[in-house]
């Protein structure tokens, strides 16, 4: 048992790609307020095992500390989330740190997140623009435009809900709800709409929409609360929609 003064982590780690995982003990001195990421920086200041056996500082990715960048999700406990958010008080120990288990590690808990940039490409995830010249002030949206969109800018490319979500593996090519989220949002900008059909075509191939069973995990461990089961329906919609007007296009 760890002190009642102290914190137990057991950290999943791995050297490389191809090396064989294994599980490392860690005990730190208690501190008010102390937080996931705040303990991995202890631990890489003085690398020493719950044993007393000297290693190297824990690999994982960390940036703003504040919840925004999404760098440091990995599975706390076994539950995807942010490392810079998780209280150590309000985690049962040991606390079990590991990698995202849906996506190539990299070193310890670093793992490689493309996939989700790549899905991104694929549907045109942008505003597109003419920057050869000024095109003066853009079309202007209505409030309540604003607070729709509002909620779905919000997401942080953390992938906690690819990773929670049963659909998204290397079988299906599932996009996941961040993606589908993402076409909702600038389909509904006035000027990003000019890329929808587009946006839905993408959708309608291998790993589209129609992958989704909506298990609803992905809403439930996302760190922005954002709708992305309102946005899978509404986003499936529009897909239905526009795949039954093209067969009587043809």
């Amino acid at each position: 048992m760890a002190n009642p003064k102290s914190v137990l982590f057991k950290i999943k780690r791995q050297a490389s790609p191809d090396a064989k995982p294994h599980w490392e003990e860690f005990e730190l001195a208690w501190k008010p307020g102390m937080n996931v990421t705040s303990s991995l920086m202890e631990i890489a200041a003085n690398p020493v095992t719950r044993a007393g056996k000297a290693t190297t500082p824990i690999t994982y990715d960390s940036n703003c500390l504040e919840e925004v960048c999404g760098s440091c999700a990995m599975l706390i406990n076994g539950r995807a989330r942010m490392a810079c958010s998780a209280l150590v008080d309000n985690l049962d120990q040991p606390i079990r740190l590991e990698p995202f288990s849906k996506f190539p590690v990299i070193r310890d808990l670093a793992v490689d997140r493309s996939v989700l940039f790549e899905n991104l490409k694929q549907v045109k995830a942008w505003v597109p623009i003419d920057g050869t010249y000024d095109l003066g002030s853009g079309p202007r949206m209505t409030t309540e435009d604003q607070e729709e969109a509002y909620p779905l800018s919000r997401c942080i490319s953390c992938c906690c809900c690819m990773e929670a979500c049963p659909q998204f593996n290397e079988s299906t090519g599932f996009v996941g709800a961040a993606t589908i989220s993402q076409v909702r949002l600038f389909n509904t900008h006035p000027t990003g709409a000019a890329l929808k059909r587009e946006r839905l075509a993408a959708l309608m191939g291998d790993g589209g929409i129609q992958e989704c069973g909506y298990a609803q995990n992905c809403v439930e461990v996302c760190p922005k609360d954002i709708p992305l089961t309102r946005s899978i329906a509404e986003v499936g919609g529009d897909v239905m929609k526009q795949a039954i007007g093209d067969l009587f296009r043809k």
